[in-house]
C-alpha cells in the first residue's frame, strides 16, 4: 500500500471533512453539554452514507453485497478515514457513531440470523436506531475470557444475569449485543453472544459515567438482572462469542489509532495557527527555531502514526498475514503520538490551553482514552511480545 491515500478514499475524506464542518462542529457545545449526540445527527449521519460502510447494500449501506472482498473498497480504511475525520470536530461524538456502527453493528451483519439482521442492520445504517456492545466488565476490561455474565439455558431459551461496565451508548442503545458465559468451565470457549434490545425485562442502565472526556459520549454501567431471551437471541454460534468478539477487536483498534490522528491533527493545524499569529518581544513565537522544531517534531509523529494506521487498515481489508501484529502497533503508536501531540499544543498554546472553553482542551481530553479502550498500551505490547518471545 502506498503512503497516501488513492483517489476513492481521498474523496472519501473530503466528504467525511464537509460533514464534520457543516454538521458535527456546530453541534459540538450542545453535545458536550448534553452528554450525548443530539438526535437529529444520527439522521444526517445516516443519509450522507456514514453509518453504511460495512453494510450490504440490500440493507441500504454501501459495503457491497454478502461476501463480497473489502480488499478492493477498502471499507476498513474508509472507517479510519472517517473516524480520524469526526475526531477532528469531537471525540464524544466521533465515537458514539463509530461504536454503533463500526464496533456493534458488525456483530449483526456478520454473524445475524435472516431475522436479526433484517430487523437491526437496516436502521442502524439509516440512523434510525442505535448499537452498544456490551462486554467490558468492572472486573474484565481487555481479558475477554475473563467476563463472569452467564446465560443459563432455561426452557424456552436463555436467561442472564451480570454487570457490563463504560459501555458506550448504553443510555441511547435501541440494541445491545452481549457477551456471556454459557459455560462458566470453558474458558474462552464458553462464552456466547446475544441480541438483547433495550426494554427487554431485567435490563436496565446505570446514571451517565461521569468521565474525563469524551463528555459527549453516553456511557453508563448495564444491569442484566433475571433477563429473559428466546433461542433466537444467539447471535453467531454459541460457544464461539470470544472469537466473534476479537475478531471484530481489530477494526475498531484500526478506528481508535485513526481517532487518534484526528485529534493529533487537529490540535497541530489549530496549534500552529496560533503561534504564527502570537507575538513574543516583538516577533512571532514561528521566528524561533525551538518553536519551528517542535512543530515539525509533531508533524513527523503524526505522519509516521498516520502510515502505520492506514497500513493497519489496508493489512485488514486484505485478510493479510500480519494483520493482527499492524493493527496492534497502529494502536499502541497512534495513541501514544497522539497523547503527545495534543499535550505539545497545549504546552505551546500556554495558559490559553488550559481554559476549559478552548477546542484543545477537549482533545486533550478526548485523546487520553485511547491508550486504554479497545485493548490497552500494555496489551498491544503483549500481543507483539509473545510474536517475539513464544
Amino acid at each position: 500500500m502506498a503512503d497516501d491515500l488513492g483517489e476513492l478514499h481521498e474523496d472519501f475524506r473530503r466528504t467525511c471533512r464537509a460533514f464534520t464542518d457543516q454538521r458535527v462542529r456546530p453541534v459540538v457545545a450542545e453535545a458536550e453539554r448534553a452528554g450525548r449526540p443530539p438526535e437529529r445527527l444520527w439522521k444526517e449521519l445516516g443519509d450522507a452514507g456514514l453509518l453504511g460502510l460495512l453494510t450490504p447494500e440490500e440493507f441500504g449501506g454501501s459495503g457491497g453485497t454478502d461476501g463480497e472482498d473489502d480488499a478492493e473498497a477498502g471499507r476498513s480504511l474508509a472507517v479510519a478515514v472517517l473516524a480520524e475525520e469526526l475526531s477532528r470536530a469531537c471525540g464524544g461524538i466521533a465515537v458514539s457513531a463509530l461504536v454503533s456502527a463500526y464496533m456493534a453493528a458488525p456483530h449483526l451483519v456478520r454473524h445475524g440470523t435472516p431475522a436479526q439482521r433484517e430487523r437491526w442492520v437496516g436502521p442502524l445504517a439509516a440512523g434510525e436506531a442505535i448499537a452498544a456492545i456490551a462486554v467490558t466488565e468492572p472486573g474484565a476490561g481487555s481479558d475477554v475470557a475473563g467476563i463472569t455474565t452467564r446465560a443459563r439455558r432455561t426452557d424456552t431459551g436463555w436467561l442472564l444475569d451480570g454487570r457490563k461496565m463504560y459501555i458506550t451508548n448504553a443510555g441511547l442503545a435501541d440494541v445491545l449485543v452481549v457477551g456471556a458465559k454459557t459455560d462458566p468451565e470453558g474458558g474462552h470457549r464458553g462464552i456466547t453472544t446475544f441480541v438483547v434490545p433495550a426494554g427487554t425485562p431485567g435490563l436496565s442502565m446505570g446514571a451517565p459515567l461521569a468521565k474525563m472526556g469524551w463528555h459527549s459520549s453516553d456511557t453508563r454501567e448495564v444491569v442484566l438482572d433475571g433477563v429473559e431471551l428466546g433461542e433466537d437471541a444467539v447471535l453467531g454460534v454459541e460457544g464461539r462469542g470470544f472469537h466473534q468478539i476479537m475478531s471484530a477487536f481489530q477494526l475498531e483498534r484500526v478506528a481508535l489509532a485513526a481517532m487518534g490522528l484526528g485529534h493529533a491533527a487537529e490540535a497541530l493545524d489549530t496549534v500552529t495557527e496560533y503561534v504564527r499569529g502570537r507575538e513574543v518581544a516583538g516577533e512571532p513565537l514561528t521566528a524561533r527555531q525551538t518553536i519551528r522544531h517542535r512543530l515539525a517534531a509533531m508533524e513527523i509523529e503524526l505522519e509516521a502514526a498516520r502510515v502505520l494506521t492506514y497500513r493497519a487498515a489496508d493489512r485488514l481489508d486484505r485478510g493479510h498475514p500480519e494483520a493482527d501484529r499492524s493493527v496492534a502497533v497502529a494502536k499502541y503508536f497512534a495513541a501514544k503520538a497522539a497523547a503527545w501531540i495534543v499535550d505539545e499544543a497545549v504546552q505551546l498554546f500556554g495558559g490559553a490551553g488550559y481554559l476549559e472553553e478552548t477546542p484543545i482542551a477537549r482533545h486533550h481530553r478526548d485523546v487520553r482514552i485511547l491508550r486504554i479502550g479497545g485493548g490497552t498500551d500494555e496489551i498491544q505490547l503483549e500481543i507483539l511480545g509473545k510474536r517475539l518471545v513464544p
